[in-house]
């Protein structure tokens, strides 16, 4: 998959964010966000998450990454710009019996001081930031020196980077913003993390959505994934049975179930980067 060259063109963040922020509390993320919980486990190990650290979780969405932080008894702050996210991922941590702390907060401007945190992660959540060279700095900003920053992002090649690229056909992206995707790419981490860090690892992992066939998948992801349901709506009824249609192509191609059932590897990028 071919990614359009990074723009220099300054776009309108606060109006974007405002479309976000609606896109995301459409539908109920927190159904799909569940299923990815293992996503958060690995990288919780990954950056060696140790107990009694401080931890962030930015753009956390319903908490994959903060209840896998808890669960190792790291003392969490839970953020998002979606109170509805932060919410769902409050009452998974209750029913667990962990002690997390919420909090709403902008990834652009976290209201944090300098070096608070041991550990930063966030699970698919700052790569669809739109302002990705602030989002990146704050997330170093807040870290210790010597602590580690962790991100599990999909890359261009992968599925859901297809999904995001079916999408951009019918419902363009804001003009001057940097594709998401950008974040699944080793050149661009290496260039959004290029000062204040000692060292950024990579690992290409997969992760298997998996749902009952390709029609529950889209049901699913039209009714509750905001990104995909706020595209169905913006259509009109023609457009929105093309959409299904490539929709279905995408899926088609990279499942890899062969007995009516739906499994799809999706590529993304597992990062550990220590600061400096």
């Amino acid at each position: 998959m071919t990614i359009a060259p990074k723009i220099e063109i300054s776009p309108d963040y606060a109006a974007i964010k405002t479309k976000q922020n609606a896109a995301w509390a459409s539908g109920d993320y927190s159904l799909i966000g569940m299923t990815l919980q293992i996503t958060g486990e690995n990288l919780a190990e990954a950056m060696d998450i140790r107990s009694g650290s401080q931890v962030l979780d930015v753009a956390a969405g319903n908490g994959n990454f903060t209840l896998s932080a808890a669960r190792r008894w790291a003392d969490v702050t839970s953020t998002d710009y979606v109170q509805s996210l932060l919410d769902r991922g409050k009452r998974r941590a209750e029913a667990d019996g962990l002690d997390v702390t919420y909090q709403i907060a902008d990834a652009e401007n976290l209201p944090f001081e300098e070096g608070s945190f041991d550990a930063v992660g966030s699970t698919f959540g700052v790569m669809f930031s739109p302002n990705q060279r602030k989002y990146a700095s704050e997330m170093l900003r807040v870290c210790k020196k010597g602590g580690k920053i962790g991100l599990a992002n999909w890359t261009p090649e992968g599925f859901i980077g297809a999904v995001f690229k079916v999408i951009g056909q019918y419902v363009p992206p804001p003009a001057g913003l940097n594709s998401p995707a950008l974040w699944g790419t080793r050149s661009h981490l290496e260039e959004l993390f290029a000062e204040g860090t000692q060292k950024i690892e990579i690992e290409t992992r997969d992760f298997d959505f998996r749902y009952r066939s390709i029609d529950h998948w889209m049901v699913i992801f039209r009714t509750y994934y905001g990104p995909v349901h706020k595209a169905f709506a913006a259509i009109d009824a023609s457009k929105q049975e093309l959409l299904a249609q490539d929709l279905t192509e995408v899926i088609n191609r990279f499942n890899v179930a062969d007995d009516g059932s739906l499994v799809i590897p999706s590529e993304y990028l597992e990062v550990v980067i220590t600061r400096s």
